[in-house]
């Protein structure tokens, strides 16, 4: 099962409008659930370095079916996945990133999200993430 192109692009509005309501400028970046990249947006403004940190949340979220920040929390060191951010030609694991799941909660890609505070980019993932369901 993979989100369509048309369910990418509703992430994307959702993530935009919360993107406005904090004023902030994001790259938004939707993976299926092959973590293959389905689209992307770069609002007017957003830092271009954070393109591929965008693609690589959505690409870390779906590799492990979890939130980034978890990833990270496991990551640190003394911790379980130490040092997996090498892995898979390089991960990024602090927040940002957020599986997508259907109405069925089956994974069918990720989203990540790069341009603020992690704590921004954690909530306009999370905003786009769930607008699937809405």
């Amino acid at each position: 099962m993979n989100i369509t192109l048309a369910q990418a692009e509703k992430l994307i509005a959702a993530a935009q409008a919360k993107s406005i309501e904090l004023n902030t400028k994001m790259n938004i970046a939707i993976v299926d659930s092959g973590a293959n990249l389905v689209a992307f947006a770069r609002m007017d403004g957003a830092w271009l370095g954070s393109i591929d940190i965008s693609l690589k949340k959505a690409k870390t979220a779906r590799y492990f079916d979890m939130n980034t920040g978890n990833v990270g929390e496991l990551s640190q060191p003394g911790g379980a996945l130490y040092n997996i951010e090498h892995s898979n030609n390089g991960l990024i694991t602090f927040p940002g990133g957020v599986p997508i799941r259907d109405l069925d909660g089956n994974i069918i890609g990720a989203i990540g999200v790069s341009g603020s505070t992690v704590e921004n980019d954690h909530r306009v993932a999370e905003a786009g993430a769930a607008s699937l369901c809405k």
